[in-house]
């Protein structure tokens, strides 16, 4: 399955007994051939996140995907991450391996997501009733920001209703001096004892900005990778959950490198869209980056 226009030579076979160097420079040059972009979101393990044109929170991968000019897209992210890149690429090969799907986002009126939901709820008319999908956490702490009344769908991120108050007052005990910074998708307990709740994105904004030495980082552990990476004189801790320092997400850490690699060379598995549904999901996606400019 080749993009329309693209002629190349038959790619070869994914490298076998090579370094990881060898095989993520494999996996670049791929790329170069297929005209492929490779997005990754920051919950990927630090190797697709070193190979990756653009890392980022799903709102900054919604942009990307929307002004790209490759041909190909692999998403290494969750599978409603890619239909959303598919959405509004209709005509590209998006290449994913496994919020909301694009059945839901084709009965929603706009998209968000925790970095603008609340500028999204404060665009609304003010006389227009509000369900907030999916998750209850980032629901209602936007209602905590805009004053605005919503009905929340009852569902959650498995990985960050995992940390709770008591694993995050000890922790604090243990760097009193470090603050601490979580992700709305955190219940109302952890967020209250958060220095800062923000979208993964503004949490390097907020760990670049703080004078401290040491950060408690409160979501999914691949974030620390990027942190790590682009804040290298600081100390990023992990936020543990109950048991463990564990905060990892199953499906986020389907992707490998050799999958990714896999993926892209035999162009599978590809995002397929009933017309009729990526039509109806396209335009509450097209308000919400409207919305962004």
């Amino acid at each position: 399955m080749v993009a329309p226009g693209v002629n190349f030579a038959p790619s070869p076979a994914r490298p076998l007994n090579r370094t990881r160097a060898d095989l993520a420079a494999a996996l670049r040059e791929l790329a170069r051939k297929r005209n492929a972009i490779i997005l990754a979101h920051n919950y990927q393990v630090p190797e697709l996140q070193e190979v990756a044109d653009f890392v980022g929170d799903s709102l900054g991968l919604s942009y990307q995907a929307a002004k790209t000019k490759a041909d190909v897209i692999l998403f290494c992210g969750v599978h409603f991450m890619a239909e959303t890149a598919k959405i509004i690429n209709p005509a590209k090969d998006v290449i994913a391996y496994i919020n909301c799907s694009a059945a839901v986002k084709a009965q929603a009126d706009i998209i968000c997501t925790s970095g603008n939901a609340d500028d999204v709820v404060r665009a609304a008319p003010r006389d227009q009733h509000i369900l907030f999908v999916p998750d209850q956490n980032l629901g209602a702490w936007v209602m905590e920001r805009t004053r605005r009344e919503m009905d929340l769908w009852q569902g959650t991120c498995y990985v960050h209703v995992e940390f709770t108050a008591r694993s995050i007052n000890r922790i604090r005990e243990e760097f009193p001096d470090a603050p601490v910074v979580a992700h709305p998708e955190c219940t109302y307990a952890v967020r209250m004892l958060a220095d800062e709740v923000c979208s993964t994105e503004k949490m390097v904004a907020f760990c670049k900005n703080s004078p401290a030495k040491e950060v408690i980082v409160v979501t999914e552990a691949g974030m620390l990778h990027r942190l790590k990476k682009e804040i290298p004189g600081k100390t990023f801790i992990p936020g543990p959950t109950e048991n463990c320092f564990c905060g990892e997400c199953r499906y986020m850490k389907k992707n490998t490198l050799e999958k990714a690699y896999d993926a892209l060379l035999n162009m599978e598995p590809e995002i397929f869209l009933l017309e009729s549904i990526r039509k109806r999901a396209e335009l509450p996606i097209l308000r919400m980056l409207e919305l962004g400019k």
